[in-house]
């Protein structure tokens, strides 16, 4: 069997955020500037079932059956070959290279399942559908993370804008005109794990404040969704300038988001808000596509630590 690579790109929440582990809908997008690459190659010299995985730019290097029982890669490879209804995989090695920052907010546990699972069943000769990728991706992802929403696996396999309902078949969202997004790394984040089970307690101790704060941005994620498809991206910025102020109150923001998001909008951005799991991270600004080089480098100086550019395009300019 000859060497077989799949690629994922890395993803980014327009709106809905934390919200969406709790009933409510959320809007996100991949981010194709940065992507997981894995490579899968025959290993006949050894077993069946023996796997060797290597990721260089983690500095990770192991066998299947070093892995602990519960390891997030051990869920992927029992349930490909659950899926697949075969005894065990054949032996082979696998190397994962990645441009998408690890801790960052951009998917990159669930680009690399995807990328994974792609790779491994054409390898196989038996590749998959967008729906089983998907569902193996999840069930990796709550091996990595306890309650994800299920929204970053959702849009990396899908590899298009998505609004999506937990437990609900997501929805492709077509927008109408392009728009260029800055993205820009504040820093170090607790893990998405942390950040959701702090919302998760405040919600217990205030189930009628933190649910209402919740339905807030649900609106928010219905309106900005027709805004899409109907291309009036003038009225983007004020959503997310309210995302943004209702996910300060629900707790997921840091002093060093609200910075940026500032800064963002003080650099011409139309619009910024943070992204993702909050405490740290990203946050994601709408740009004119001129200005969107001279923003991201005014965002490094007032202490990005990174930055990257992504546009949305409507589905006949995508390219």
């Amino acid at each position: 069997m000859p060497a077989v690579s799949a690629s994922a790109p890395g993803k980014v929440i327009l709106f809905g955020e934390h919200a969406v582990v709790y009933g409510q809908p959320a809007i996100a997008a991949p981010v194709t500037g940065v992507f997981v690459k894995v490579i899968v190659q025959p290993n006949p010299l050894k077993p069946s079932g023996s796997i060797e995985i290597e990721s260089p730019a983690v500095n990770f290097h192991a066998t299947r059956a070093e892995l602990p029982e519960q390891h997030p890669l051990n869920t992927l490879f029992q349930q490909i070959e659950q899926t697949l209804q075969i005894s065990r995989l054949p032996a082979m090695k696998i190397r994962i290279n990645s441009t998408l920052p690890a801790g960052a907010g951009m998917g990159s546990s669930a680009a690399v399942s995807v990328a994974m699972i792609r790779a491994i069943t054409q390898f196989l000769g038996l590749p998959l559908d967008n729906e089983q990728v998907n569902r193996i991706a999840f069930e990796v992802e709550k091996a990595f993370h306890g309650t994800p929403s299920g929204i970053d696996n959702t849009v990396i396999t899908y590899q298009m804008p998505i609004y999506y309902v937990r437990n609900h078949q997501p929805q492709l969202i077509h927008v109408k005109e392009p728009l260029t997004l800055v993205i820009a790394n504040a820093g170090e984040a607790p893990s998405t794990a942390e950040m959701v089970a702090g919302v998760r307690q405040r919600w217990q101790q205030h189930p009628q404040q933190y649910e209402g704060l919740f339905h807030q941005i649900g609106c928010l994620v219905e309106s900005a969704r027709q805004i899409l498809e109907q291309g009036s991206w003038q009225q983007l910025p004020p959503l997310m300038e309210k995302n943004h102020q209702l996910l300060r109150e629900i707790g997921v923001s840091s002093p060093a988001l609200d910075k940026l998001v500032k800064a963002a909008l003080q650099c011409g951005a139309y619009g910024a808000k943070l992204t993702g799991g909050g405490g740290g991270g990203n946050i994601v600004a709408l740009v004119h596509p001129e200005e969107a080089d001279s923003i991201a480098q005014q965002l490094l100086k007032e202490g990005a630590l990174h930055t990257w550019l992504t546009t949305l395009r409507p589905i006949n300019e995508e390219r």
